[in-house]
């Protein structure tokens, strides 16, 4: 069942125009003569009032169905009182961590904290709790018992069934029922949401909702009848690696099938189990346009007046023209949240956008930071099989499907109508661009290069190792360098001066240290010195999680059992690979000095231009060993004797120390 998403009747509500903003205190319901919200959607995030923010845009799309919205952005979950400040909503509380998985907002590949977050005004860190839909949902629960809970965003949709938990290092339950919620929506839940909000308003219980696509629920065993395909159980996945391969693969094959078609999933967790409808059908344009042309702000709520919020700041001019990837990465869980079909906007609703940024937008220089998506260059692709879709995990790997619409000429049409509209300067294109896709039109190559990139242009080669790449399914090299020809060719003819920024990955499953050797040496050979590198963190429902949990390769074909992977673990190693990255900086020199040497590649060792790293070491540089003192942590010195001081450039030139008058 897909109903369209503006064709319900729309639920009574007391205002009749939309509100400015959507409220976050009692004061601010008052002010719009709201006894009760309907819904209450808690977050994670800081409120910006933008589309490119999960809670606004559910927000602003139920106020366009008559529901009253308010928003609870980073309660104190230490405080039940925190969630009780707006009332009890009269429908739901939907419940989302925000835009980003709240433990990979929190914590580094290493496991470290982060000292700040994007999405908190300042940049403050620590303003949500680890795993924050579950604790936001039992607060809720604690604080409204009888309220129904909707859980949503990508934290609750990339773990709505037994998944791997990188930080505890363990196989973990569907999240639906560490949060006891009663639902849970995943993707891009517009559908599911609306008519959730509107069975509920129609004084339906949320135990009877088990019919609406796009949703999980908690069952007993045996409850649910009809055609399944039963996910191995969640004692099966945590206690054998083959059992969790078998799962992650069902559910890649599952986000691949025909949408609204596709089977019923069932993973028993004990006595119960959790029950996966199929995906419902993408937007079509006019309601993607109708969604991206709700009444936002664009701004962050007035409450942070005088804060600065470095997300909104990235996004601010930016305009999402797509959704959805079809590039199948093995270490992107997109497909599994948002779908591999891609769903465009029309061209007419991204200039009148385009527009209502020129003409509204406070400290708008006629620049928009991106028009793109989560890949710039999938605008309006899309899979020409007979039979609709086939179930290939990527249609671009290990070759680019022969059945997909590779065309650009919609996108290099839509560029050239956004930068000549007036009073606008310049539209860059800051989304990642799939290089392999764009080759395969020159003139859109043409188009980017010399129109729409800033000076630099990030893609994402990943590597450049064979092995890393087939498990990665990326291309190879050869599809870099024919991209990389081109953006050169293009700008020269335009008499620019650009780069192209790689963006690389460290310690995937499958990368051994000759590998990184490797790319170290490509690297150098190519004159690059990238300073942000990644190192591979095993995401909830991705493939190269599963490989790094199992040490087993998912796509292995015609074989009985799995082939063993290669998988780097602990911070040493991981910590390793990611130094060969950067083997420009003479921190890292130590250690790369003594792996090489351990490699027998001691002739990438010495002063010449064909070595890796120098033999000599700069003073006062090198990685500490584990435990040792940082500068603040320094030995206390005995009272009464003063402390050393330590230029602050160990590698500045010392400064002739003053001469004392000489005593008399």
């Amino acid at each position: 069942m897909n109903p369209p998403l503006f064709a319900h009747r729309k639920h009574w509500a007391h205002h009749l125009l939309p509100v400015p903003v959507l409220p976050m205190s009692a004061d601010e319901m008052d002010a719009l003569g709201w006894a009760q919200c309907d819904v209450i959607l808690v977050t994670g995030d800081a409120y910006v009032d933008h589309p490119s923010f999960g809670m606004a845009l559910i927000g602003r799309l139920l106020e366009a169905q008559g529901f009253r919205v308010g928003i609870l952005a980073q309660p104190d979950w230490r405080d039940v009182e925190s969630f009780r400040s707006l009332g009890r909503p009269a429908l739901f509380f939907g419940v989302t961590s925000g835009n980003m998985d709240s433990m990979i907002n929190r914590y580094t590949a290493d496991g470290r904290k982060r000292s700040d977050d994007a999405y908190t005004p300042d940049d403050e860190a620590g303003r949500r709790p680890d795993r924050a839909v579950i604790v936001y949902a039992n607060r809720c629960r604690e604080a409204f018992p009888e309220v129904p809970i909707v859980l949503g965003g990508v934290e609750a949709s990339l773990r709505r069934v037994a998944h791997y938990d990188y930080w505890s290092d363990k196989v973990r339950r569907s999240v639906l029922l560490d949060a006891k919620a009663d639902l849970l929506c995943y993707g891009n839940a517009e559908r599911a949401v609306v008519e959730i909000a509107h069975r509920l308003a129609a004084k339906a219980l949320v135990g009877e909702i088990r019919d609406v696509l796009g949703t999980a629920f908690v069952c007993r065993a045996g409850e649910h009848s009809g055609p399944v395909v039963r996910l191995p159980s969640f004692e099966e996945v945590s206690s054998d690696p083959e059992a969790f391969l078998a799962a992650s693969k069902l559910l890649q094959t599952a986000a691949h099938e025909q949408q609204d078609d596709g089977a019923v999933l069932l993973q028993r967790h004990g006595d119960r189990e959790v029950c996966i409808l199929p995906r419902p059908a993408p937007l079509s344009t006019p309601e993607m346009d109708r969604v991206y042309e709700l009444p936002y702000t664009r701004m962050p709520h007035p409450v942070y007046a005088g804060k600065r919020l470095t997300a909104h700041e990235m996004i601010r001019f930016s305009v999402t023209i797509l959704r959805g990837c079809f590039g199948g990465c093995s270490f992107c869980s997109l497909a599994c949240h948002e779908g591999p079909i891609i769903q465009s906007r029309s061209e007419p609703s991204i200039l009148r956008e385009i527009e209502r940024i020129r003409d509204t937008a406070e400290g708008f220089s006629g620049i928009i930071s991106d028009l793109g998506g989560p890949t710039a260059n999938m605008y309006r692709l899309d899979c020409q099989h007979p039979r609709g879709r086939c179930q290939r995990w990527s249609c671009l790997f290990p070759r680019i499907c022969a059945h997909l619409d590779k065309s650009h000429a919609p996108l290099i049409r839509l560029y050239r109508k956004a930068r000549a509209l007036p009073g606008i300067k310049k539209i860059l294109v800051s989304s990642g661009v799939r290089y392999d896709l764009a080759v395969c039109s020159p003139e859109y190559v043409r188009e980017l290069v010399q129109h729409h990139v800033g000076g630099y242009l990030k893609i994402a080669p990943e590597h450049i190792a064979e092995t890393p790449l087939g498990l990665m399914q990326k291309p190879g090299l050869q599809s870099y360098e024919r991209f990389r020809t081109l953006f050169d060719k293009f700008s020269a003819e335009a008499g620019k001066e650009q780069y192209l920024v790689p963006y690389l990955i460290a310690a995937h499953p499958g990368c051994s240290d000759m590998d990184m050797v490797e790319i170290a040496c490509w690297l150098k050979k190519n004159d690059l010195r990238p300073d942000q590198v990644q190192t591979f963190l095993p995401s909830p429902m991705s493939l190269s999680t599963a490989m790094y949990h199992t040490g087993l390769n998912p796509l292995s074909r015609g074989s009985a059992a799995p082939e063993e992977i290669f998988v780097p673990r602990g911070l040493k190693t991981r910590r390793l690979q990611k130094a060969f990255l950067r083997y420009h900086d003479a921190e890292n020199w130590p250690l790369l000095r003594e792996a090489l040497q351990r490699m027998e590649r001691e002739d990438l060792i010495g002063n010449g231009e064909r070595h890796l790293i120098p033999t000599f070491q700069p003073r006062g540089t090198g990685l500490r060993p584990e435990g040792a003192r940082t500068p603040t942590q320094r030995k206390p010195q005995p009272r009464g004797k003063p402390r050393s001081k330590r230029r602050q450039d160990p590698l500045a030139p010392r400064r002739a120390r003053p001469s004392l008058p000489k005593k008399r």
